[in-house]
């Protein structure tokens, strides 16, 4: 009897559970990320290089002879002409040189004329025959050597001069004065910087670039320019391309013609794209490294599907790629990736 009540216990425990229905699969919510777009290599924000806003056409003027800076009657942004007289140079030498000139020069064409005369005179007298053949070429050797002196006196007296002239300083060209580097009464050496002089027709910057960057510039290519104070944003072109790099430096110089825009002496930022066999750009920060090597999450209706790449280089926060699955457009994650695996349900946050 008592068997028959377990089992019968047991049959009734059976059928109970038959009856409860099973509970479903709870599904795992799915994972907040950011996310960006895959992009273009051209699309990518170009390096940017310094360099201070200058004059196109300009001009360190200087002395060719030392003296005392007598005069300057000049002030900082002020507007010369050309052939306008900017300073003055005191040297006591230059005076006298060119009247000791003068006189000699004088001296030795009251010679020469005396000698002219007198060779007319000998050849009177030798047609008469009253003197030599020896008298008459002698006095014609004499004629010929005062003149050579008259000519060497007048080009003496011509440099004297030329030299007392540039005690002068005068403007080339129409423009403004930039700096004022001596003071009246300061010693001025021969060739030594006195007034920067600038032309008002244009500017320019000049900025350093390694090599690799001036591959595919040519003069009259447009670049981006930035001013540094402010971040407004003009276009240059391209004026001038450095092939040499400057002593001690890997660089080299590019010049950049700016259309009047600007102030010389702004300081500037030059764009330039990085050239390359890249492709696409993706935010640094969606690049994750594994065993399997570099990928990223691309977002494929809803859920993350990881995508292998190949770096080729960077550009400010951008990874560069070469071709691979992507394309541009594609949204790739990159805030939220240590939550996620392969194949998760996302949710897209702003």
């Amino acid at each position: 009897m008592r068997l028959l009540l377990a089992g019968a216990s047991v049959m009734l425990m059976l059928g109970g559970c038959r009856g409860t229905p099973a509970e479903p699969a709870v599904e795992p919510p799915p994972v907040g990320v950011r996310a960006a777009p895959v992009i273009a290599a051209g699309q990518a924000e170009p390096l940017r290089f310094a360099g201070l806003a200058r004059a196109r056409q300009r001009a360190s003027l200087t002395f060719q002879v030392g003296g005392t800076l007598a005069t300057r009657p000049l002030t900082i942004g002020q507007r010369v002409q050309a052939g306008e007289v900017l300073a003055t140079l005191y040297n006591p030498q230059l005076a006298p040189a060119r009247d000791a000139a003068k006189a000699r020069l004088t001296e030795l064409q009251v010679q020469a004329a005396q000698a002219r005369r007198d060779l007319a005179r000998t050849e009177q007298l030798f047609q008469r025959g009253v003197l030599s053949q020896a008298d008459l070429e002698q006095h014609k050797a004499r004629l010929q050597g005062l003149d050579a002196a008259v000519r060497s006196a007048g080009a003496s007296l011509q440099q004297s001069e030329q030299l007392h002239s540039e005690t002068r300083l005068r403007a080339p060209f129409d423009g403004t004065i930039d700096a004022l580097l001596v003071e009246a009464g300061e010693y001025v050496a021969a060739g030594q910087p006195v007034v920067q002089l600038a032309a008002g027709d244009g500017l320019e910057v000049e900025v350093m670039v390694p090599a690799e960057l001036l591959q595919g510039l040519e003069a009259g290519m447009v670049v981006p320019v930035w001013a540094s104070l402010g971040q407004t944003q003009w276009q240059g072109r391209v004026a001038e391309i450095g092939r040499g790099a400057g002593y001690g430096s890997a660089l080299y110089p590019l010049v950049i013609s700016l259309d009047g825009q600007g102030r010389a002496g702004d300081a500037l930022e030059v764009g330039l794209q990085r050239r390359s066999d890249a492709q696409l750009g993706v935010p640094l920060a969606a690049v994750m490294r594994s065993a399997q090597g570099l990928s990223v999450f691309r977002l494929e209706q809803g859920f993350a599907r990881r995508v292998p790449i190949q770096v080729s280089g960077f550009a400010g926060e951008l990874a560069m790629l070469r071709e691979g699955d992507l394309r541009v457009g594609d949204q790739v994650v990159y805030a939220g990736l240590g939550r996620l695996a392969d194949g998760d349900a996302v949710e897209l946050l702003p």
